[in-house]
């Protein structure tokens, strides 16, 4: 009989300490250090590149030292969006705002800059690359612009790495390399992998394992991204170069 997985080890809430930076510090020591009324901020990369996650962590900021935030995707007026006395917008998924949404976001860029609020949105491509109205073109990309890049094959072991041991899970080579070669390699979509491998494993009363893991997406009937071959030398066990 399977058991009921207990609550131990949720998955932590978006943050600036459990992002990992890699390539991406300027942006995160740039969002960081936000607060006083400055230019527009806007960041761009592709899917899992940690856009939502650093503006979520930006919001959270806000939020802890109780400032009043205001949260933007396209499904909402600008009169139920912000309240008085609101001091940052936050605007994800750029790319994907129709045009009665793109009226909305220009009103509240006006009022962000009026009133001195912090603004920072988000997107898959630069400015320039956006299919919105050439005002809002030009506004998203005369202030701060940070590409973000996606972790590398090591940097994205190591974070699975890192969560794993953080509930108290270890994670052998092949359920890794399982992972990488199965599913897009990007954390937003790994680490909920990696909440359901836990759950299950608690259930199961079972370690995890690569059996384990192939059990587990059998039964969900889990679709699966087959990513590109990992090299030779990435392989579980094979040899490395010394450093």
């Amino acid at each position: 009989m399977r058991q009921l997985p207990l609550a131990i080890g949720p998955a932590p809430q978006p943050s600036f300490e459990n992002f990992v930076a890699a390539r991406n510090a300027a942006a995160l020591a740039h969002l960081r250090a936000l607060g006083a009324p400055t230019a527009p901020t806007y960041l761009w990369g592709p899917a899992g590149a940690g856009k939502t996650h650093l503006l979520q962590a930006l919001v959270r900021q806000f939020r802890a030292a109780g400032r009043r935030v205001a949260w933007f995707d396209g499904g909402a007026d600008a009169s139920s969006v912000c309240e008085p006395g609101w001091t940052l917008l936050a605007v994800d998924d750029c790319e994907a705002l129709d045009e009665p949404a793109q009226r909305v976001l220009f009103a509240l860029f006006e009022q962000a800059t009026a009133e001195g609020a912090a603004f920072v949105a988000a997107g898959r491509v630069p400015p320039v690359d956006l299919p919105l109205r050439e005002d809002l073109r030009t506004r998203l990309a005369w202030g701060h612009v940070f590409a973000l890049e996606p972790l590398d094959e090591a940097q994205t072991r190591a974070a699975l790495r890192r969560e794993a041991e953080r509930r108290g899970i270890t994670l052998a080579d092949d359920v890794i390399h399982h992972l990488l070669t199965r599913f897009a390699r990007d954390l937003a979509h790994l680490m909920p992998l990696l909440d359901r491998l836990d759950a299950f494993a608690l259930a199961s009363s079972r370690r995890v394992t690569l059996p384990l893991l192939r059990r587990m997406l059998a039964e969900q009937g889990e679709p699966q991204v087959h990513a590109h071959a990992l090299p030779a030398d990435e392989a579980p066990g094979a040899a490395r170069p010394a450093a």
